[in-house]
């Protein structure tokens, strides 16, 4: 019985490497990140929930200053932009290794239909963006009274 030529470690190592490849040749080509399926693509990461009254979307932007954030909400698209800086080294270091995203963003969550883009709100605290949009009052739940 012959072994399979990639062992479960193996495959992703390459993988991972072929990923890494294919970002660094499209980084400066115009190819827009979410279709390269980088990690700059779920940045920054969300939460999205739905209560009876409104629609919340938390995104997690550490090191990000609010006055840098950008969010728009068009055609039921809610948009989430804006550019992470990294810190800057002294003149005589560099680096050997680099994990923190940095660079400009964009995130685009749809919305459900009853999302009210005329009532929104926004507010920034500890690293994390709320964003409360409430839904429209003909599809809030209703309590119908059986007679």
């Amino acid at each position: 019985m012959t072994s399979f030529p990639f062992s479960d470690n193996g495959f992703a190592t390459a993988f991972d490497a072929i990923q890494e490849h294919m970002d660094r040749v499209l980084r400066g080509v115009g190819v827009p990140a979410a279709l390269r399926a980088t990690p700059q693509a779920h940045f920054p990461p969300v939460n999205v929930g739905v209560s009876g009254d409104s629609i919340e979307v938390v995104a997690f932007v550490p090191g990000v200053e609010p006055d840098t954030l950008n969010v728009s909400i068009e055609k039921r698209l809610l948009t989430i932009s804006g550019e992470r800086l990294a810190p800057q080294l002294p003149d005589n270091a560099r680096y050997y290794a680099r994990e923190r995203f940095e660079g400009r963003y964009t995130r685009v969550v749809e919305l459900p239909a009853d999302a009210d883009p005329d009532n929104v709100q926004a507010r920034y605290a500890d690293g994390c963006l709320a964003i409360s949009i409430k839904r429209k009052e003909a599809s809030k739940p209703r309590l119908v009274t059986v007679q």
